[in-house]
């Protein structure tokens, strides 16, 4: 018998990175560092460059993003990374626009979540930057919770840390609305 959990546990899994396409990084990495998150290091090719953001421990400080301590820095991360992939010439496209995996018929990706302690203030906090949202927290059936928009228009969860009530039930386990 094949026990998977004793196999993950050996080989001290963790998830390091998603990657998302950006046109213009100038509007990505402010959007993302508002969230929280830190740009901790930033690789620049003839075609292409790629910018890792994390959401840092309080008192953890990363070197330059440019610098060669944080190649190492960044693969050493526990936390999980975002790699922002920017093709240059994109953020001068008009017309130009990645596919996000959310637009019919062909759905795939879906979006990336964050939490915060007031979901409501976060999102006050985004609005200002005109993306948008997909919902708000007061919109649809699951209350409390929202989907804002990222400059490319990748959906953005924005959760509740520790649940919906003083039981910090979370969202899905708590009775439907009468």
């Amino acid at each position: 018998f094949f026990d998977l959990m004793a196999v993950a546990n050996t080989l001290k899994w963790s998830w390091q990175q998603t990657m998302l396409r950006v046109k213009d990084p100038k509007k990505s990495i402010p959007f993302y560092e508002s969230l929280g998150m830190t740009c901790i290091r930033e690789n620049h090719f003839s075609d292409f460059s790629l910018y890792f953001l994390a959401t840092l421990p309080e008192g953890t400080t990363a070197p330059a993003s440019d610098s060669d301590e944080a190649r190492a820095f960044c693969k050493n991360l526990f936390p999980p990374v975002l790699e922002l992939t920017h093709n240059h010439g994109t953020e001068t496209q008009e017309d130009f626009a990645h596919n996000t995996g959310n637009t019919e018929p062909t759905k795939g990706f879906g979006h990336i979540g964050f939490l915060v302690d007031d979901v409501d203030a976060a999102c006050a906090q985004l609005e200002p930057m005109g993306y948008g949202f997909v919902k708000k927290p007061g919109d649809g059936k699951m209350k409390g919770l929202a989907f804002a928009k990222d400059p490319d228009g990748y959906w953005v969860e924005i959760v509740k840390r520790g649940g919906y009530d003083a039981e910090a039930t979370p969202y899905w386990l708590e009775p439907a609305a009468q």
